[in-house]
């Protein structure tokens, strides 16, 4: 069992009423679901999976030991400490991420706590190591981060929490995610908050595996091997295609995160195999290029797009046909979860290791019910 701070029960289906109305109006403007959705969460390595289960499971992870409901909507001044809790994004102009701040920053106005987002132009370790020496060298009193290499990250946020300072990682992990159990030398940071990267992967295949009449050849195009959220969608995406037995899998195309390399690459696959019915985008950048490889060979409608990712323009990609499926995370829970939890640890609770959120499949059919289009990403 999780210990959970107080105010962690603002997560809880059945805390929503406590909720205060000026509270409630927060959650629709950032994305993020009120209704149960299917977000998971891990206690001591155990992961509550099971759809139907998922928001008991919760409940009694977070919600068992908490305080009192009153403490829940108390002014959040009434704390003796202003704490600043920073957010280190895999990159600041991606509308996942610009999504995830909104989340963050709803749930430290809530709480009445300092966010400060801070990042690189960029998704590589290169650049985002510089923003995290100087984001330490400011003291915040937690760090919430999405590292943008699983290995490379390891002793630059080891330097934060030899500082004392509290990592927790969203989105994406170090070493291998699982956190807190004693082996390993990623495993210190408190939390680990984000989709369910495999389950995504699985559910894209799904999606594709039906697209395509559940028969032909498919291949995944991927950004580069070491980005701990990609690699497991790729995982997720073949372990459900094993089940499809009239599918073939091609080899991965990695892209470099250019969506013009994944738009040639598409072309060549293609040229080898002109039976290709489908390709999964593990992330935005790979399933448009894709996409638009697709549409240069002549192929819309013939080869079907699977993209993992929702910004706004994906509505005018699906509507078009040059996109047939858009798999969309929630990173405004993401953020809000990372903030409240980070909260949760600096006020003397203990935090669950592992919080999971949901996703929402996007298709023609649905993309203008205002339910799923509430989940696209800012821009």
């Amino acid at each position: 069992m999780c210990r959970s701070a107080d105010r962690l029960t603002y997560l809880l289906e059945g805390a929503w009423e406590e909720l205060p109305a000026k509270g409630k109006q927060a959650f629709p403007a950032v994305g993020i679901r009120t209704d149960g959705g299917h977000s998971n969460v891990t206690c001591n390595g155990r992961s509550a999976n099971n759809e139907e289960d998922v928001m008991k499971k919760i409940v009694a992870a977070l919600a068992a030991l908490a305080v009192s409901a009153t403490v829940l909507i108390a002014p959040a001044q009434a704390q003796d400490k202003k704490y600043t809790i920073a957010l280190i994004p895999g990159l600041t102009t991606d509308g996942f991420y610009i999504t995830m701040r909104k989340g963050a920053q709803a749930a430290a106005d809530a709480l009445g706590v300092t966010l400060v987002f801070q990042g690189a132009p960029d998704f590589n370790p290169v650049t985002q190591v510089p923003v995290l020496d100087a984001v330490i060298a400011k003291k915040p009193d937690a760090i919430l981060i999405a590292p943008t290499d699983k290995v490379q990250l390891v002793e630059p946020l080891r330097k934060a929490n030899d500082a004392g300072i509290p990592v927790i990682t969203v989105d994406t992990f170090i070493g291998s995610g699982v956190y807190q159990t004693g082996a390993g030398d990623a495993d210190f940071p408190l939390a680990y908050i984000a989709s369910d990267n495999v389950l995504g992967g699985e559910i894209a295949a799904r999606a594709l595996a039906t697209a395509i009449g559940d028969k032909g050849k498919v291949y995944v195009s991927n950004v580069k091997p070491g980005i701990s959220t990609t690699d497991q969608r790729e995982e997720g995406f073949k372990k459900e295609m094993a089940k499809h037995t009239g599918i073939t899998v091609l080899e991965t195309q990695f892209n470099d995160d250019d969506a013009n390399k994944a738009a040639s690459q598409l072309q060549a696959v293609f040229a080898r195999n002109p039976d290709l019915v489908g390709v999964f985008g593990a992330n935005l950048f790979s399933a448009l290029g894709a996409a638009n490889g697709v549409k240069q060979a002549g192929q819309t409608g013939t080869v079907k797009v699977v993209a993992f990712d929702a910004p706004t323009s994906i509505v005018d990609n699906i509507n078009t046909g040059l996109v047939d499926v858009a798999i969309a995370q929630h990173p405004a829970e993401i953020g809000y979860y990372g903030v409240v939890s980070a909260y949760a640890h600096l006020t003397g609770h203990s935090i669950p290791v592992t919080i999971g959120t949901g996703f929402t499949i996007m298709n023609k059919s649905n993309i203008a019910d205002p339910n799923i289009s509430k989940y696209l990403y800012s821009e």
